[in-house]
């Protein structure tokens, strides 16, 4: 017997407030034309004050099994990826699971910052094989506005909030590449790169701190690294590029994913985009984009889908999954 991780519910929550770029021209010294030009990006959502993570978080949850037609009580675990907890602890997982009403099961964060999503997905496809759980609601969610600098327009312009779920369940399946659900995942982090992309405060301050980011070197790891790992994980399933049907890839900038499909020989149409609409929100972007994609028509059942990831760590990887 084959048992595979399949979706069977998506959400996204999207804060209220919408911050266009030419709102962003009177904190920075920018312009609309120079945040599309160099990102793609043309707005994104701030959290309210008093709205947390966690309340992003719960939002998407509810949204995901809803969409499963399941409720709170139906699930044995909640992972949540995030590098903006409400606190240092409890998890964020937690304080969903109090959120939903879940008495039961257990919950705990992941944090690997932009490919977070990747690696909790990772994460919940061993435990659901294993038989640890049965139905696992994995999120990813985030407050990134909050580690900005407004000073740097280099970064400030480029993260959004929000939160995205999916509810996995494991079900037996036929061994191939056919199955549906997650058919191979493909995981890296190199420390040495840590200077490159990383938030200047924690315990070592005593403070939050804010984001700091050499740009042009985050860039040439990410094109670089994630077609290299869409590609060994489609190989790992025993596929090719010729097989996939959507990248829904981490919305970073538009000229990273474009790069890294034209290096997976892709073309854009194949890819589903939603970073104009959100910014960058980090661990949330991939579920975010997957709910999106099948709002807008685009994710389909038996469709095959590639996402991959890279963020501070550095940490990146990929998952290729049968919707």
């Amino acid at each position: 017997m084959t048992l595979r991780a399949v979706v069977k519910g998506v959400g996204h929550y999207l804060p209220a407030r919408v911050v266009p770029n030419a709102e962003l021209e009177s904190l920075v010294d920018t312009s609309d034309e120079w945040i599309r030009s160099r990102s793609g990006i043309e707005r994104r959502h701030f959290a309210a004050e008093g709205e947390m993570t966690s309340h992003l978080a719960v939002q998407a949850a509810q949204a995901a099994l809803a969409d499963a037609g399941l409720s709170a009580d139906d699930i044995d675990a909640i992972i949540v990826a995030t590098s903006t907890p409400d606190l240092t602890f409890p998890s964020v997982a937690t304080m969903v699971q109090s959120g939903l009403g879940m008495t039961r099961g257990f919950a705990f964060d992941v944090q690997a910052v932009c490919a977070g999503f990747v690696f909790a997905l990772t994460t919940a496809n061993g435990m659901l094989l294993s038989g640890s759980a049965k139905r696992i609601l994995v999120i990813g969610a985030e407050t990134f506005s909050r580690l900005m600098d407004w000073t740097d327009r280099s970064t400030c312009v480029l993260f959004g909030d929000g939160a995205g779920a999916l509810v996995l369940a494991a079900e037996e399946a036929g061994g191939t590449p056919a199955d549906r659900g997650i058919l191979a995942s493909d995981l890296h982090s190199d420390g040495r790169f840590k200077d490159i992309l990383y938030v200047d405060g924690g315990t070592s301050t005593g403070t939050t701190g804010h984001l700091r980011m050499a740009g042009k070197e985050v860039f040439r790891h990410a094109v670089e690294k994630l077609a290299e790992t869409a590609h060994a994980c489609l190989e790992k399933a025993g596929l090719t590029s010729a097989d996939v049907t959507w990248i829904v890839p981490h919305q970073a900038n538009i000229r990273i994913i474009e790069g890294t499909a034209k290096k997976m020989q892709l073309p854009m149409d194949r890819v589903v985009v939603t970073v104009q609409d959100h910014g960058n929100t980090s661990a949330a972007s991939i579920p975010l984009a997957l709910s999106v994609g099948k709002a807008r028509g685009q994710i389909k059942p038996g469709d095959l889908i590639v996402t991959e990831a890279i963020g501070g760590g550095l940490a990146w990887g990929s998952v290729v999954l049968r919707w």
